[in-house]
């Protein structure tokens, strides 16, 4: 197919790599293309100083501890809002490394403590383990939040890509395991649906970074199976949840060209009937990972409103 991309995007196309994951061995030099994509993000400089550490969180019963990485800018003297942020990468690539310029930048213009989870990756680790790693950080957050500089009144979750999906299956976990109670869930274009069905995944084959093939790999490494089935848990996929009462506002994106689009605009459609909160944002012209050209005014704008949403959702009051 030809897409309408924006123009802005167009000259960087042949400087993206070309992730293909169809098996284990396309997974793993898809794996080893991670710093191509981390060669993209220019490095960021923070305005403020900025405290960054590792730490060991216990990991869901009988499996090993969770390396997080946290964030916070320098000197607080005030409990701030806090972000448990899943990183992206269709559940089987991707690290906090990958996506730390992001939660620098998060953190410098927001001024709030971000976690970021190093979850295990499929197809070594398939579900439930990734969604079970980030639940169980979300449960130290919660628990270490007067040591951590947190308000626990402010607690939210987000991630992007799979992230998204991750984080939709860490909220519903949290409603339905009785908490922790949370403020706020950033769903940006979140993988969320294994049954591969909406318009715009049959259609988009060929997308940049993100297309079908992709996708089936991913679920069916997610998942241990084939997607699709007809005993998915909600909480792997999160579109299979019958009932989207009772959760955080959430704030969703989407892109125009990526097979995820679907998935997301109809999430949000259902979490709005339910009684959330919810915002959608639709970018034209967009697709899957666009972002990662960040002169680009329409990613300006992408981050711009992440940021404005954070700032509303987690109910920032200062962030000089």
């Amino acid at each position: 197919m030809s897409y309408d991309l924006d123009p802005e995007l167009l000259p960087w196309l042949d400087m993206l790599p070309q992730v293909t994951m169809t098996d284990y061995k396309a997974l793993v030099a898809a794996r080893t293309q991670q710093s191509e994509l981390a060669n993209l993000i220019p490095v960021y400089e923070p305005a403020h100083p900025i405290d960054v550490r590792d730490e060991t969180v216990p990991g869901p019963s009988g499996a090993p501890d969770v390396r997080v990485r946290v964030y916070g800018r320098a000197g607080r003297e005030n409990p701030v809002p806090g972000l448990v942020y899943i990183h992206g990468g269709g559940f089987v690539i991707g690290s906090v490394e990958m996506f730390e310029a992001h939660v620098l930048k998060v953190v410098d213009q927001l001024n709030v403590v971000v976690v970021s989870v190093d979850y295990r990756l499929a197809p070594e680790h398939p579900f439930p383990a990734p969604v079970e790693d980030c639940y169980a950080a979300l449960t130290w957050v919660a628990a270490k939040a007067g040591e951590l500089g947190i308000d626990p009144a402010r607690l939210g979750v987000g991630g992007e890509s799979a992230g998204g999906g991750l984080t939709a299956g860490t909220v519903l976990l949290a409603r339905d395991r009785g908490g922790p109670e949370l403020a706020f869930q950033l769903l940006g274009i979140p993988e969320l649906d294994d049954r591969l069905d909406t318009d715009s995944m049959r259609d988009y084959v060929d997308t940049p970074l993100w297309n079908r093939p992709n996708a089936i790999y991913s679920w069916t490494a997610y998942l241990g199976t084939e997607p699709g089935g007809d005993d998915v848990s909600p909480y792997a996929a999160p579109a299979r949840a019958t009932d989207l009462s009772g959760l955080p506002p959430a704030f969703v994106t989407t892109c125009q060209y990526d097979p995820l689009r679907d998935e997301g605009v109809e999430y949000a459609r259902r979490l709005a009937h339910a009684g959330v909160p919810t915002e959608l944002r639709l970018y034209p012209g967009t697709f899957h990972g666009s972002s990662l050209v960040e002169s680009a005014e329409i990613s300006r704008r992408m981050f711009a409103d992440e940021v404005d949403a954070l700032r509303r959702g987690l109910k920032v009051t200062d962030s000089r």
